[in-house]
Order: C-alpha cells, then structure tokens, then sequence
C-alpha cells in the first residue's frame, strides 16, 4: 500500500508540473541531502505539495459551510488563499529540518568516523577498504554517515573514479568538516603523498580545532547567563 500511495503522488507531481521531473542534478542533490535517496522522491514531493495546496483550503471550506455559514465570502476567501500557501510552504520546511537534522547527525559522528579511518589506513587497509569499513562499524550507532561512506564505496566499486567519488561525498553531506576531509584525501591522491600519515595530521588538527571550539563555547557561557 505503501508503494501504491508512493506511486500515485508521484504521478500526480509529473502531471501537475510536467516541467519538473526531478532529473535536474541539483533538485536530486537536494534531496540527497536530507537523506532520500528513492528515484522519484522529487515528483513525489511536488505531488504532496500540490495536493497540500489543495487539501487544505478545501477542507476548510467545507468545515466553514459545516459549522460557521455566516462566515463572510471575504474571510473565507483570503483563509483559503492562506491555507493554500501554507500546504505549498510546509513541504519545504519539512525538507529544511530535516535536512539540518541529519547534517548534526553526520557532524556529530564525524570525529568517531575519522578516528576510526584512522586506525584502518594505519593497519595496513587500502583507502577504498578503509571506507568499507568504517561504513560498516557506523552502521548501529551513526547510520546517516555510515550510509554516506556505503554510498561512496558503491561509487568506487561502480569504477567511478575516487576523485570525483568524494567530491560527491562532499556535495551531498555539505559538511565543512567532510569537505576538508575530501580536500586532505584529493590532495594526498593527487601528489602521492603517505594517505595514513596526511589522514593522522589531519585527524590531529581536526581534534585541536574541536578543543578550540568548545573552549570557546564554554568561554561565552558566563556572558550569556550575564
């Protein structure tokens, strides 16, 4: 049933807006962002929004005739045209939050995912087994960035080619912490340089960056509570 109502809001999405299919690379990168990966969870969300859009005023219509007939043409209309703006607007605040969500999520365990990369290369594990890895051990406790790390290692194993494997990485967390990771390991790819020695320096940079910003954070508490 669920595959069925999935279907129909999405066919109903390509019909009410035949000029976006959500094959645009950017509206798919959206919604990479926030987590949905399905193919047609673009046109899906265009059909929600349409039928919000319509829902809404129309249920308040027929409640208005319902339960208050003396209610003004004036009143209804204009609380029609709200309400038909708040069902286009609330999909698009849904898709913010939870977007901001998951990316405190994936920084959150960010520093377990780099410490552990860590550990991997240092053993004696290739880069791309590294990351196999570390997708694997983050699955229970940090799912969103365990599925990140299993995406990139589908697009490595696909034949992608790692540099442009990690620059989506990036693109799709848009995390500065992962984009200065990204840059660390395209750097190192592109010199030769040792990857176990550059992931070390910046594992260690990464963990005085973060003393730095807790320092700082808890330094503020007293002018706050002033």
């Amino acid at each position: 049933s669920g595959n069925i109502l999935f279907n129909i809001l999405s066919a109903i999405g390509i019909k009410t807006n035949p000029g976006r299919s959500g094959d645009d690379a950017d509206i798919k990168l959206k919604f990479l962002r926030a987590g949905l990966r399905r193919r047609n969870v673009p046109t899906v969300f265009l059909g929600v929004k349409f039928l919000l859009a319509i829902g809404l005023p129309a249920m308040f219509l027929a409640a208005a005739f319902l339960f208050f007939p003396d209610m003004s043409g004036i009143k209804l209309l204009w609380s029609a045209i709200f309400l038909s703006l708040l069902g286009l607007y609330l999909p698009d605040l849904w898709l913010r939050i939870k977007t901001s969500k998951r990316k405190d999520k994936i920084t959150k365990g960010f520093p377990d995912a780099l410490d552990l990369l860590v550990v991997c290369v240092e053993a004696g594990m290739g880069l791309d087994g590294a990351i196999n890895r570390v997708g694997e051990e983050l699955a229970l406790n940090q799912p969103e960035l365990s599925e990140e790390f299993k995406a990139l290692n589908l697009e490595l194993r696909a034949g992608k080619a790692r540099a442009m494997a990690l620059k989506n990485l990036a693109q799709r967390t848009d995390i500065d912490d992962v984009n200065s990771l990204v840059t660390v390991l395209l750097q190192t790819d592109r010199f030769g340089t040792s990857v176990s020695q550059a992931l070390r320096v910046f594992s260690d940079s990464f963990r005085t960056a973060r003393y730095q910003r807790a320092e700082e954070a808890a330094a503020k508490i007293a002018t706050k509570l002033l």
